[in-house]
């Protein structure tokens, strides 16, 4: 056993002075090597922080994981009681110690502009649905606590509202007249993030708010679904228990649904099918093809190097060096020159994705910037390793069948 550590440490000595003795042929046979392995390493790193933010793009559109939707129809299509809706979905949430929940709904009310009035699409909403759903605002701020008990409701518009307003200062309280049996003065608090194809007129306003403005009639015509955020582990045994309980309160005549919304849940609609599957597997093709360019590089420069010291290969056969310890150090001399390279490269692709300009590009409204992922950083290394490996497996074999007579002739 000493004596197998005792080699393996002279092969490592060993490889390490013929580095040394050949650094030019060695520093440019290497850079092909440190940029694979800096651009593998740097390709997950920054697929990390895409993948991030296609999570919370994700998890803007159906919440995050798991959100559970809970609604209710009566069978018989007469409005159902919200109150008692309200009631059966608030024990439940309680009895399960869910946290965050929220309302959701939809209303409609005339607004009076400067230049005429329109129908504008109010969506309802609870104070928690911005944690819920990663919802930011491009102006001012979400709804807090504090506006639930505002007299003059608060709404969060978006952009087309806000320039056919004049795009006021918010600090100057700017209020919109909403219409209807009588007029409402509300404040514009926020604004939206402008869309790219932002044509028509909504905003948001607590579901608080609502039914102490809207009509008996609005308030029956758009009866509110509920959220809940709960654990993904306990998703299908909450979605359950929530829809037996509501349902129970209820009473017959009355339809409960549950169901999941949340990105992680399509997964499991699916089959069980990574909705980020097809990006993993893009950002998987782009690395390996950049490690087997590399890779392809050392090769054929280890064994234009192996042909240039065959003489020397001869000679130390001739005193008595073995196949076995000619074969290991030619493989250890790549090895040990790819982990040095594997490193360098690794530190250059850490620097490079961890600089706040590059995140900036790759993801400018990552709102959870992930840190340098610790295995992309593990995979270059190995991957390092396997290259100076494979590179070295070829000019190994080489280096042993030579003839120890002809080398010498060479």
């Amino acid at each position: 056993m000493n004596g197998f550590f005792a080699g393996l440490v002279g092969a490592f000595v060993e490889a390490w002075a013929e580095l040394r003795i050949h650094k030019t042929r060695v520093l440019l046979s290497l850079i092909g090597v440190a940029v694979a392995v800096a651009a593998i390493t740097g390709v997950v790193g920054v697929a990390a922080i895409a993948e991030q933010a296609q999570r919370e793009q994700y998890e803007a559109q159906g919440g995050r994981p798991a959100l559970l939707l809970v609604s209710a129809y009566s069978e018989s299509g007469d409005p159902i009681d919200t109150a008692e809706f309200a009631t059966a979905f608030d024990t439940a949430a309680e009895r399960y110690k869910i946290g965050h929940t929220a309302r959701n709904g939809y209303g409609t009310k005339r607004v009076q502009f400067v230049d005429g009035v329109l129908d504008v699409n109010i969506i309802l909403t609870d104070v928690n649905y911005a944690v819920m759903h990663r919802t930011t605002v491009g102006e001012g701020a979400w709804f807090t606590d504090a506006d639930e008990q505002r007299l003059a409701p608060n709404l969060i518009v978006n952009h087309f509202i806000w320039e056919k307003m004049g795009s006021p200062d918010l600090r100057t309280h700017p209020t919109l007249d909403l219409l209807g049996d009588g007029t409402v003065t509300a404040v514009v608090t926020a604004v939206m993030p402008k869309q790219q194809y932002e044509d028509y007129p909504e905003m948001r306003m607590l579901y608080s708010a609502w039914e102490r403005i809207a009509t008996p009639a609005e308030l029956e015509a758009n009866p509110p679904s509920y959220e809940a955020w709960v654990p993904p582990a306990l998703a299908r045994d909450l979605t359950d228990l929530i829809k037996r309980d509501v349902a129970g309160a209820l009473g017959t005549g009355v339809m409960v649904d549950v169901s999941r919304q949340d990105y992680a849940g399509w997964a499991d609609q699916a089959g069980g099918e990574d909705p980020l599957l097809p990006f993993k597997i893009v950002v998987g093709g782009v690395s390996a093809l950049v490690l087997f360019l590399g890779a392809l590089s050392l090769v054929n420069i280890s064994l234009v190097t192996v042909r240039q010291r065959i003489r020397e290969i001869g000679i130390r056969r001739s005193f008595g060096a073995t196949a076995g310890r000619v074969f290991f150090a030619v493989m250890m001399e790549s090895i040990v020159g790819t982990i040095v390279a594997g490193l360098a490269g690794v530190i250059f692709a850490v620097l490079v994705v961890s600089n706040e300009w590059v995140r900036a590009q790759v993801a400018p409204q990552l709102q959870d910037v992930p840190g340098f992922p610790v295995e992309a950083a593990v995979l270059g290394m190995i991957c390092a390793t396997a290259v100076g490996a494979l590179a070295g497996l070829l000019p190994a074999l080489v280096a042993v069948r030579v003839k120890v007579i002809d080398a010498i002739r060479y």
